[in-house]
């Protein structure tokens, strides 16, 4: 049996139309200077507006997927799975880049209904046969009884994957311990950087670049100049940061502090023992790169952390303000 070829490219369109729009959201963020009192700038009605539509895609989407497989079982639907998949990822995005102005109850809700997408998601998937996709997990998975090598190696990258499918092929320092590591950006030469894997490592990168990826770091000091885009950190543990860029989000942090400079609210998750100070950071030319950056104003973010995991109207056990007297002081790379 065929399936009706329309339906296929409908939910190309949806798909393609949605990551336009919060594509296109995201870089007006970044790019223009409006005034944030202006009613029109990144209202609370405009989120909501936006994030309803794009959730009423998605379920559409998946509805058409389930009916396209009744239809014809042999069908190969794992190129629209992940196209939801990076619909939803986006959504989540939205989200976290709009918490810095959203009511805590908006945020909690959000991310409810980005969970039962994720749930949904999984469910469609694994009637789907044979397929052995992705799968979002926000919690660990239950190991099966015998993993295979490659199995297990999937099981603990799987964080890494979720926040961003490109790391793994980016340039960056990856596996080395006890050293002391390097690096000058000059003209945005590098997109993405990646710090993995690291051990009783000093890292210092200098300039400006557009997004810095880091897991599986234990008792590393890293110092690092404006990122113009995110900054993931996952899976650290004793470790300090001193960074600076426009989204901040940490995953699985244990017992580490961070010295940071952002536009909006970090986001913890997972993470515990967790301390926060403004950054701290000294080099030759910094001031520069933070103007380029549009980070050359504090606007005292770095305090106001958001535990996506504590959405309660008291303060979360998981983080704290680093005392003054607890402090480093300003650090010359």
């Amino acid at each position: 049996m065929s399936t009706d070829p329309t339906h296929d490219s409908t939910i190309q369109c949806k798909h393609t139309a949605m990551i336009e729009r919060l594509s296109n959201l995201h870089q007006s963020r970044v790019s223009n200077k409006t005034d944030p009192k202006d009613p029109s700038f990144e209202s609370t009605k405009s989120f909501l507006l936006l994030f309803t539509n794009s959730k009423q895609a998605i379920e559409s989407s998946l509805t058409q997927i389930q009916q396209n497989s009744d239809t014809n079982p042999t069908l190969d639907l794992k190129p629209e799975l992940e196209k939801i998949s990076l619909s939803i990822t986006e959504l989540e995005k939205l989200v976290s880049e709009s918490s810095y102005f959203l009511p805590p109850y908006e945020v909690g809700s959000s991310l409810k209904t980005i969970s039962d997408l994720k749930q949904t998601l999984d469910s469609v998937t694994s009637k789907l046969k044979p397929r052995k996709t992705f799968s979002f997990k926000n919690k660990h998975a239950k190991k099966p009884q015998t993993l295979s090598s490659k199995t297990k190696e999937a099981i603990e990258n799987e964080p890494k994957q979720q926040m961003s499918y490109k790391a793994k092929d980016s340039p960056g320092y990856r596996s080395k311990e006890n050293e002391i590591l390097i690096k000058e950006f000059k003209d945005l030469e590098m997109g993405e950087f990646v710090l993995s894997n690291l051990t009783n490592c000093e890292v210092r990168l200098k300039g400006c670049f557009r997004t810095l990826f880091i897991d599986r770091l234990q008792n590393c000091k890293i110092y690092v100049g404006p990122v113009l885009g995110s900054i993931l950190i996952e899976e650290v543990e004793g470790c300090l940061f001193v960074v600076a860029s426009h989204q901040i989000r940490i995953h699985h942090a244990k017992e580490s502090d961070f010295y940071l400079r952002c536009r909006s609210r970090p986001i913890i998750e997972h993470s515990f023992g967790v301390r926060f100070a403004p950054y701290c950071l000294c080099y030759d030319g910094m001031e520069s790169d933070l103007k380029e950056s549009n980070l050359d104003d504090d606007t005292g973010s770095w305090a106001n952390v958001d535990d996506f995991q504590w959405l309660r109207n008291v303060q979360s056990p998981n983080w704290s303000v680093l005392q003054e007297r607890e402090r480093i002081d300003t650090v010359k790379i």
